[in-house]
């Protein structure tokens, strides 16, 4: 006997001439796919340390830093009084690495700059938009054609864009060319690393039976995915910033009960019941990665500089549906 508590499927032949009997047809399983793969992973990231252990932290990183700094001071000044030579080599390899830890930090502080940058361009587009004021609406197609001025893939868009500005005279015309001119071209780049992304977490979890190596798979696909959208958009976050993101984006996604197997999402990836002929594993990537394209949608509304409005918001089930065309059969 199995020791499987899930229902055991068994053929269900008709013979000609026999009469189809509902009850001899197998059981519909009860426990379907929920992609626990992206729910582990939106837990790891939207966890919060408390304030006592977030103080904590931060005393334990001075100590440690002040206990570092100590220990190179003993360890340069020890080589200075036994050789001359060695110590000055050791004092300047010491300052190579700490100028190379402040150009990282202040790189990570303008990557965190630039997303702030463009938080400020969708900030500043709702507003317009809202007042109805042509003056705001010029000064952020303004910044945003200046932002893509070094970028080959927009240079069409911005020539179409600098014909026509100056016929329009209203907020949300102006808004919507810059739309569709500057922006159509990278929304395009950035579905089709949505979708990469949405084939390689369901490969990944169907393919690989290690155990939790399907939530590292989505962390690292969601992650990768999050850090590559903003640098289509101009973002070109950093590590941290890139990780700031992903936290945003999971928590956006969890507040809103979005990072969850419903009914719209089962009907994307199963296409009128595939999933109960697939294997259980193989189920659960093709959910997986309909959730990773749902955290991209996200993703995209928060790094994008403009919101969707003029343009339509991409959609979960045609992004799956491009994503996973071929590994999942249609009923």
């Amino acid at each position: 006997m199995s020791d499987d508590p899930r229902p055991q499927s068994r053929p269900f032949v008709i013979h000609e001439g026999d009469e189809a009997d509902p009850g001899l047809a197998p059981e519909v399983p009860e426990a379907l796919p929920d992609g626990a793969a992206m729910q582990a992973a939106a837990a790891v990231v939207t966890v919060r340390a408390g304030g006592l252990w977030s103080w904590a932290g931060a005393a334990f990183g001075l100590l440690f830093s002040f206990v570092l700094s100590v220990a190179a001071w003993d360890f340069v000044t020890t080589l200075l009084a036994r050789n001359a030579f060695l110590g000055w080599l050791a004092g300047v390899l010491i300052a190579v690495a700490v100028g190379f830890a402040l150009l990282l930090a202040l790189r990570e502080y303008a990557a965190y700059a630039r997303l702030q940058r463009l938080d400020s361009f969708r900030d500043h587009a709702w507003q317009a938009r809202a007042r109805a004021d042509i003056a705001l609406a010029r000064r952020v197609t303004g910044n945003l054609a200046r932002l893509y001025a070094a970028r080959p893939d927009t240079a069409w868009g911005r020539a179409r864009f600098a014909e026509r500005e100056a016929e329009v005279m209203d907020a949300d015309a102006l808004l919507a060319l810059a739309e569709h001119e500057l922006l159509s071209p990278l929304d395009a780049r950035a579905k089709a690393e949505v979708e990469e992304a949405a084939r390689r977490v369901a490969l990944v979890t169907a393919l690989v039976p290690l155990a939790l190596a399907d939530v590292a798979a989505a962390l690292f696909s969601n992650l990768r995915m999050i850090r590559r959208l903003a640098e289509i958009y101009g973002g070109r976050s950093g590590t941290f910033g890139s990780l700031g993101l992903l936290r945003r984006v999971f928590t956006s996604l969890i507040a809103t009960g979005a990072v969850a197997l419903t009914d719209d999402l089962m009907g994307s990836v199963a296409g009128g019941g595939v999933l109960s002929k697939l294997s259980r594993r193989f189920g659960e990537g093709v959910v997986n990665g309909a959730l990773t394209a749902r955290v991209g949608v996200a993703a995209m509304e928060l790094c994008r500089p403009l919101p969707f409005v003029a343009v339509e918001r991409p959609g979960v089930s045609g992004l799956v549906s491009r994503a996973l065309t071929g590994l999942v059969p249609r009923g």
